[in-house]
């Protein structure tokens, strides 16, 4: 499954928030979006979603336009994951994961066993059967997480949008999710994520595409497009990169330039 953004404009009336962007993110892509707050990338997002429809330019999936499909066919195509999610009511994981579903039932049709078999396939999938019968408000943000994904995988579709899916989790559940998310794009989806640590494509990503100020001034390999100097011009601050060698191979890592004043203060050169 293949979702291709061709010259991609939105604006408002006093300004501009994305220009041009043009990029292909395919079947067992982990294309990372990074750039500074406020760049455009939940905007761009909800473009691709279709909840934006007043651009410039094309969003296509498999070559169709997103525009000419309904709400319904869209969901059969694309699941979005958001970064947080609060329910009214505290439904069981279990019920969670099967509302992805939905879209599959008749208006007025009823989760069934084949269904429900499903929700435990991808509940077993993520490592997290053991939480079915929780309540989704009482268990953790990262254990939230993965239980949007499960969802996402129960909907079926092959395209999965993540907006900052590591937002507010601690660093354990950091890699534990980056670790299924990854894993999910070596089994065929087409994943565009939302992160706000570079790192993040280095080490789970296959592609980089890098906004600042609207635009889309980097796409490609993290490895050859994430310079230092690109690091610098877009977060505003020094940094080294370093590999290391791993039992996977070779690792970057990003490492900040520190220096200390003589009052004792660190900062970021």
């Amino acid at each position: 499954m293949t979702l291709e953004v061709k010259q991609l404009s939105f604006g408002y009336k006093d300004r501009t928030i994305l220009h041009n962007l043009t990029f292909t993110a395919q079947r067992q892509d982990l294309l990372c979006v990074l750039g500074p707050n406020g760049v455009g990338k939940s905007t761009l997002f909800r473009c691709m979603l279709g909840l934006i429809k007043q651009y410039e330019g094309a969003v296509t999936v498999s070559g169709k336009d997103v525009k000419k499909m309904g709400p319904a066919e869209l969901a059969k195509n694309i699941a979005y994951i958001p970064q947080s999610h609060h329910p009214t009511f505290n439904f069981t994981v279990l019920n969670m994961v099967l509302m992805g579903g939905t879209v599959h039932l008749g208006r007025m049709g009823n989760p069934k066993a084949e269904d429900e078999k499903k929700a435990w396939q991808a509940l077993d999938l993520l490592g997290i059967s053991h939480l079915s019968h929780r309540g989704y408000a009482e268990i953790s943000g990262g254990e939230r997480q993965l239980a949007l994904i499960a969802r996402a995988i129960v909907q079926q579709a092959k395209i999965l949008v993540m907006d900052e899916p590591t937002a507010n989790l601690d660093y354990g559940n950091q890699m534990r999710v980056m670790m299924q998310v990854k894993e999910l794009a070596k089994q065929g989806y087409t994943i565009i994520l939302s992160t706000h640590n570079p790192e993040h494509a280095f080490l789970y990503g296959n592609k980089a595409l890098v906004m600042f100020q609207g635009k889309m001034i980097e796409f490609g390999d993290p490895k050859e497009v994430l310079t230092e100097a690109l690091l610098q011009h877009v977060y505003g601050v020094n940094v080294k990169l370093i590999d290391i060698d791993t039992e996977d191979g070779k690792s970057r890592l990003i490492v900040p330039c520190l220096k200390q004043k003589e009052n004792g203060h660190v900062y970021l050169d």
